[in-house]
């Protein structure tokens, strides 16, 4: 996985990435109430490293093309299925030959899933879309990959389980109500990638497998006739991709400047949960850059990730990787260490609260969480 970047990737000069944020739907979104972040479950019992029902299943070896791929995958199904009824499923398959393969085709599987409102047609939805990868490394054998990312997989799905019944309530009522609009079509999308990590080292054809493979198929997949996005690629409204997450104390960058704002928007999040005592982790807040502005952010993202391939074809992408410029990656990276012993429990679980809440504001779900009581607004913004 993941070698620090040796390109640079400016987006936009400043003036138009300025304008470019007025554009951004959901910019101006408020915060949700403390009464609705207090509303937001913990998953306890479900991250059990052992016997967890959302975790443990994940903490495998499941290089691409494995049974334990397979096996990984189907959890993946049977999770929706049962949880998250409400949600499509779909897949993306793709082969290609690796360097390991002998001249065979190996097999990837991305895992797609999706809610959209109700009385909006699919072509005229825009989707958050929270992605990570679910495969692990080829070598060292029966390496595990908890922050690698078996943890970022759990922590996105209690988020959008904890989600989900808000979401149910908030369009049933639009739908009875016919109080909807355009601006209404906002929904959510789940990407878990295969074959994000090289087979033997890292190069542009040893590495991203499914996001390469995605990113093509969706850019040039079309959806019908007078859609409000031409294509399924053009409905991201961003890419929040989530890697290298658990252990303790992450150190977290915002590299675009476009999404600054989303990324201060996390941090507001962060910081409000702290402060309510909801965090168990303890420690500094994880956004090093929440305090800067877009025109102070680096504008360069050092790690390569799955969102290259959607980001050279112009996707919104927010890069959350625990990554340091002094220390680098967290001392378990791609060591036979990164399992599921060596995970900080209470930042897994503060992670998969912490995403909810943001999922939850970029929804806009206040007062729709059973048992949140809801009031004013916490009005201590994160100036944008």
């Amino acid at each position: 996985m993941k070698h620090p970047h040796v390109g640079t990737f400016r987006l936009l000069f400043s003036i138009c990435s300025a304008v470019l944020c007025l554009l951004i739907p959901g910019l101006a979104y408020d915060d949700v109430s403390d009464g609705t972040l207090k509303a937001l479950p913990r998953p306890g019992k479900d991250f059990d490293i052992h016997d967890g029902a959302i975790l443990s299943p994940i903490l495998i070896p499941r290089v691409a093309g494995t049974p334990g791929s397979t096996k990984v995958l189907n959890h993946f199904v049977d999770f929706f299925h049962t949880s998250l009824p409400n949600w499509n499923i779909e897949f993306q398959n793709s082969t290609s030959t690796t360097p390991v393969s002998g001249g065979k085709e190996v097999p990837f599987t991305n895992f797609i899933a999706y809610r959209d409102p109700p009385f909006a047609a699919k072509g005229d939805v825009g989707r958050l879309t929270l992605v990570a990868h679910y495969d692990s490394k080829y070598e060292p054998e029966g390496f595990i990959g908890a922050i690698d990312s078996a943890a970022p997989c759990a922590m996105i799905m209690h988020a959008m389980r904890s989600i989900d019944d808000a979401l149910t309530k908030k369009w049933e009522s639009m739908k009875a109500t016919h109080a909807h609009s355009l601006d209404d079509h906002v929904g959510i999308q789940v990407l878990f990638l295969d074959g994000e990590e090289a087979f033997k080292v890292w190069t542009a054809t040893d590495s991203l497998y499914g996001a390469r493979s995605l990113a093509q198929h969706w850019d040039s997949e079309v959806n019908p006739a007078m859609s409000i996005y031409k294509t399924p690629l053009s409905s991201i409204s961003m890419f929040v991709l989530l890697d290298l997450l658990g252990a303790k104390n992450p150190t977290i960058g915002s590299f675009f400047p476009t999404t600054h704002w989303g990324y201060q928007k996390l941090a507001n999040v962060e910081r409000r949960l702290r402060d309510l005592g909801l965090f168990k982790s303890g420690g500094e807040s994880w956004f090093r850059d929440a305090s800067k502005s877009e025109h102070e952010i680096s504008h360069r993202d050092p790690v390569e990730d799955d969102h290259l391939p959607f980001l050279r074809r112009g996707v919104e992408v927010m890069h959350i990787v625990d990554f340091s410029t002094q220390t680098g990656f967290p001392d378990v990276w791609h060591q036979p260490e990164d399992d599921g012993e060596h995970l900080d429990m209470d930042t897994v679980e503060d992670w998969s609260i912490l995403i909810a809440g943001f999922a939850a504001e970029w929804m806009e779900l206040e007062g729709f969480f059973p048992g949140a009581k809801t009031g004013k607004r916490n009005t201590d913004k994160t100036e944008l």
